[in-house]
């Protein structure tokens, strides 16, 4: 198995904006925007069109039916750290994509559990057959 190198979003694609963040804080929630929201438009990026599909496939509430990921970040109180955690969750969200699954390939049973299983079903059927009432 071979490992790919990670995928790497490019900063122009990208659109950042700071914002208030919510939840207490005192007066650096109210004055700081601190926190990042960021947008990233799966369609019109160079990301490969398998990773694009896989993206948009997601059944993630934070993509949009336009295709539009959103992220927000508040979790720190600087406004760089909040980009910097912004930009390795839409990395990871990325790659954790970027490999195509396995195909799965059809088995069938073995033999001897078909013959387990059939067995089984006649050993019911006769313990089923033994509860019937008794004809002379």
């Amino acid at each position: 198995m071979t490992a790919t190198a990670p995928l790497l979003v490019e900063e122009s694609e990208v659109e950042i904006t700071a914002i208030r963040a919510q939840g207490a804080g005192g007066q650096n929630v109210n004055k700081v925007s601190s926190a990042i929201h960021l947008r990233f438009d799966i369609g019109a990026s160079s990301l490969p069109d398998g990773v694009k599909e896989r993206l948009l496939a997601l059944r993630d509430k934070r993509i949009t039916q336009d295709g539009v990921l959103v992220l927000k970040a508040q979790g720190h109180r600087t406004q760089d750290m909040n980009r910097l955690d912004a930009y390795a969750r839409l990395h990871e969200l990325v790659n954790s994509v970027a490999e195509p699954p396995k195909p799965r390939r059809p088995t069938r049973p073995t033999r001897g559990s078909v013959q387990r299983r059939l067995e089984g079903k006649a050993h019911r059927a006769q313990t089923k057959g033994l509860r019937s009432r008794v004809v002379d």
